[in-house]
């Protein structure tokens, strides 16, 4: 078990790395919503953050990342084998069970690492704020613990929860059971041996079931963060609940896959860089397959 957390540290910190850029231009595209004079996609959101930062500015925001996926991922992934496997030992599982222990190991992990989420997404605000002329309000991530704590009280550091427990749920529920059974459908069915090439078919399922399952969640979740700038007499939303229901009665049931691209362009690179890496590293240290 030690060595399963420490290969998927390792494994998120390679993928949360590699993929950090395209998760920093999605969290300005959506402070930057309101705007009209702000940029409209990913894509020159990227560009003006070279611009005006550099390259380094593409990772403005990675440590409380990293950290955050060192409390995280292991909790989800080792939390979800280790109940799988005590399953597996009383019979069969079928993929609706999968679902549900994916499901359960991503609420826990949530839970314990809400703190390193708060932190990243305000680091990543705040250097938004600095490309427009202001002062930063967090030195680094734990001086953005500290003032958190001090402003806001200690729980304060689990502000918006009980929407990422939500979208949590949903995005493991998709991850970790469809991964799972994907990848034993591509070996035993012999479409590919239990290698890099299963991995990656693997991965690529998992990455748009995750965002399939979770859209709905990530857009409740946006849009009840972007009115908190808002003035108490203007907020639209009263609960996660009444902000699902106001989207669908307003813009319809589509409206809940808003953004699905961009949540997919994030999601899909980090489960392929993170599964295959996972994988190769679980091979080196003389584990078996996930």
């Amino acid at each position: 078990t030690h060595t399963k957390i420490l290969l998927t540290s390792l494994s998120a910190m390679v993928a949360e790395t590699a993929t950090f850029p395209i998760d920093l231009a999605k969290t300005r595209l959506q402070l930057h919503s309101e705007s009209l004079s702000c940029p409209t996609n990913a894509f020159r959101v990227a560009a003006e953050i070279l611009r005006q930062q550099g390259p380094l500015g593409l990772y403005q925001g990675l440590s409380p990342a990293i950290l955050r996926h060192l409390f995280y991922t292991p909790l989800r992934i080792v939390g979800y084998e280790n109940l799988r496997n005590f399953a597996v030992g009383n019979g069969s599982i079928s993929l609706p069970s999968k679902a549900l222990l994916g499901g359960v190991s991503g609420v826990i992990a949530q839970v314990v690492a809400s703190p390193a989420d708060l932190v990243k997404v305000r680091m990543q605000a705040d250097s938004r704020m600095v490309s427009q002329g202001q002062q930063s309000r967090y030195v680094g991530p734990f001086d953005a613990f500290r003032k958190i704590v001090h402003a806001e009280g200690f729980g304060g550091l689990w502000k918006g929860v009980f929407p990422n427990i939500q979208r949590a749920f949903l995005v493991n529920m998709g991850e970790l059971a469809c991964y799972d059974h994907a990848k034993r459908f591509v070996v035993q069915n012999h479409i590919a041996a239990d290698n890099a090439y299963s991995h990656t078919l693997a991965s690529i399922m998992s990455g748009l079931s995750a965002t399939a399952l979770s859209c709905p969640a990530d857009v409740v979740k946006t849009r009840m963060m972007n009115q908190v700038a808002a003035k108490e007499s203007e907020v639209m939303y009263k609960s996660s609940f009444d902000c699902l229901v106001k989207t669908v009665k307003i813009e319809g049931l589509r409206a809940l896959w808003k953004g699905f691209f961009p949540t997919w362009a994030r999601l899909g690179p980090w489960q392929f860089v993170f599964w295959v890496s996972y994988e190769k590293f679980r091979q080196y240290a003389g584990l078996s397959s996930f």
